[in-house]
């Protein structure tokens, strides 16, 4: 499932997997969070409620731009460098965007994060003259 997580006017895009977590993570959304730093590597933030661990391995290693669930706390984390493995760490997904606006200050930002409108453009879009996208079934007018 494509997301997006908005800090201020930039928009990260991002991936959910198919795991129950991830799942419940979804149906969260859209969820505004204030996000704090910890130990330099990751931004965290409580959920509302807990996400189900069924089926979970019982720990993973994080990269930069991966998104967590920290089970022993009920937290989501969001990874700006990679972690070693990790007891409670459960894959949620990935953020496929620049981290900078996540990390743009020590404390952490505001942030919404929502499930991507599927009629927006990727951002690898092409963009017509105007600036707008074009999707595959649309492009300049052909000429006779």
């Amino acid at each position: 499932m494509n997301i997006h997580v908005t800090v201020d006017d930039a928009i990260v895009p991002g991936m959910l997997n198919d795991s129950i977590a991830a799942k419940g993570f979804a149906s969260m959304l859209p969820l505004t969070l204030e996000l704090s730093d910890f130990h330099g590597t990751e931004k965290i933030a409580d959920l509302p409620r807990r996400l189900s661990t069924a089926g979970a391995p019982a720990g993973i290693s994080a990269k930069a731009g991966d998104l967590a669930y920290y089970a022993p706390w009920g937290s989501l984390a969001i990874f700006y460098r990679d972690f070693p493995h990790s007891e409670g760490l459960i894959s949620l997904g990935h953020l496929d965007g620049s981290l900078a606006p996540l990390t743009a200050s020590v404390e952490g930002p505001t942030v919404t994060i929502a499930i991507a409108d599927r009629r927006a453009a990727p951002p690898t879009a092409r963009r017509s003259g105007s600036g707008r996208p074009v999707t595959p079934l649309e492009g300049p007018p052909l000429t006779p």
